[in-house]
């Protein structure tokens, strides 16, 4: 769906939203509102928080450390997007920021860190990893955020997988070479992608997921990509094929 109004300014609340709400902004919203926008009262921002859609709101109340925003009218209703979970190894700062940006303006439902035996970052910023994805529901228009799972081993979310929901696995050895055609075999309804770290799972890993029921492998082409990037790659062919851009 289309963004409504591509110039106003988005915030993601955490307050249920309904006409005529007021909502007390945090330090650092209202900082960024009124000292680096410089917005005046009665300029309108857009919120929205994952559960009630988009609204208008115009900013009421200016204080020195504090705003308070008035909900007027919702201007789109929440949309269910596709019921992607992400699953990855951990990256260094930098790099799982870009990820967790990218991986949200794409749609997924969930962030999934799973340590590897090959994972090189195994300390993960959850708080960072949240306010990554926020930032990026905020500037690239959509209504979801996704949910921030906790730190898991492979093993441990695999023997703790949902009933029902395809694994899609990326994988350079993967027989079939057209990852088109790897992902039309694989039945619609609920879907997890799983990109492992740069130096590919552990034989025992691999031997672990071919165990799976659920598990498809597919190739990402000719070329070995870095683990960020074929984030991109592998949740933009999942979303042509099997998500919401079909």
């Amino acid at each position: 769906m289309a963004i409504h109004d591509a110039a106003s300014q988005r915030l993601f609340v955490a307050d249920d939203l309904r006409a005529g709400q007021d909502l007390l902004l945090s330090d650092d919203q209202a900082h960024y509102l009124v000292h680096v926008l410089r917005l005046k009262p009665s300029a309108a921002v857009l919120v929205f928080n994952g559960r009630d859609g988009e609204w208008r709101a115009t900013l009421a109340e200016v204080k020195k450390r504090s705003a308070t925003l008035v909900v007027d009218c919702q201007v789109r209703p929440q949309v269910a997007g596709p019921d992607i979970a992400y699953l990855f190894a951990p990256l260094k700062r930098s790099r799982l920021d870009y990820m967790v940006q990218k991986a949200t303006e794409l749609g997924v439902a969930t962030l999934e860190p799973v340590l590897t035996r090959r994972t090189i970052a195994e300390r993960v910023n959850l708080d960072r990893m949240r306010a990554n994805a926020i930032e990026a529901a905020e500037q690239c228009g959509v209504l979801r955020v996704p949910d921030v799972r906790a730190v898991m081993t492979l093993e441990q979310r695999l023997s703790a997988w949902d009933a029902g929901r395809s694994l899609i696995v990326c994988d350079e050895s993967a027989k079939t070479r057209d990852p088109i055609s790897a992902l039309r075999q694989v039945p619609r309804g609920p879907l997890a992608v799983l990109v492992g770290p740069e130096g590919g799972f552990s034989p025992e890993e691999f031997e672990r997921l071919a165990g799976s029921p659920d598990v498809h492998r597919i190739s990402l082409g000719p070329r070995i990509m870095r683990a960020d990037t074929a984030a991109v790659a592998a949740l933009a062919l999942v979303n042509a094929t099997l998500g919401d851009w079909t």
